[in-house]
């Protein structure tokens, strides 16, 4: 398996300027994976079912966004024929509103394009907002709703579909948010 190159660019966070690096997920980001997974997800995956992914990755593509070391953030896709599915996006509660999500975001959908994916669906709970916006910024639009889907906390999940990633218009759509990011954090571009 060939290394991938890690994708950098700064971000601004709340209290200062770091380097936030986006890299493929390895067994070694799994600890900081699992502690943000337990702090933001209600139903937190174990390692174990995060080490079952990283063992697919034909199927299975997980980045992690990192301060040095630490693991701040992390996503993943699932591949299936034309279609993806975005499974997480999680960023750890301190480092929100930095931009880290929507850099994961788009190295996700950079990479379901390359794995040839023409569509790409995830569901978000009904309430929460603050993720469907960024969603929709990456052009999901809503197709149904998975009643009681989050039966612990009694609510609906939204399905979100972004339809033919795959075409001019969809990355032309990323360029536009990669240029925002770049000029967020004060930059003239971030590489891929």
């Amino acid at each position: 398996m060939s290394a991938e190159p890690a994708r950098t660019a700064e971000v601004v966070t709340p209290e200062a300027t770091m380097p936030i690096v986006i890299a493929p997920m390895r067994r070694r980001h799994l600890r900081g994976v699992v502690a943000i997974e337990q702090v933001t997800n209600h139903r937190p995956w174990s390692l174990g079912l995060f080490m079952g992914e990283l063992r697919m990755p034909t199927s299975r593509a997980y980045h992690v966004a990192l301060d040095r070391h630490l693991v701040v953030g992390f996503s993943g896709l699932m591949v299936t024929g034309d279609e993806g599915h975005v499974t997480n996006v999680a960023v750890h509660p301190d480092l929100r509103r930095a931009g880290i999500a929507t850099r994961l975001m788009a190295i996700t959908m950079h990479e379901a394009i390359d794995r040839g994916v023409q569509g790409v669906t995830l569901e978000v709970r009904a309430s929460n907002a603050p993720a469907q916006e960024l969603y929709r910024r990456f052009g999901f639009a809503p197709g149904g709703i998975r009643r009681n889907y989050y039966s612990d906390l009694g609510e609906d999940a939204l399905i979100m579909w972004a339809h033919d990633v795959d075409g001019e218009a969809y990355r032309e759509r990323l360029e536009r948010i990669e240029h925002d990011l770049a000029e967020r954090a004060g930059r003239s571009g971030i590489a891929r």
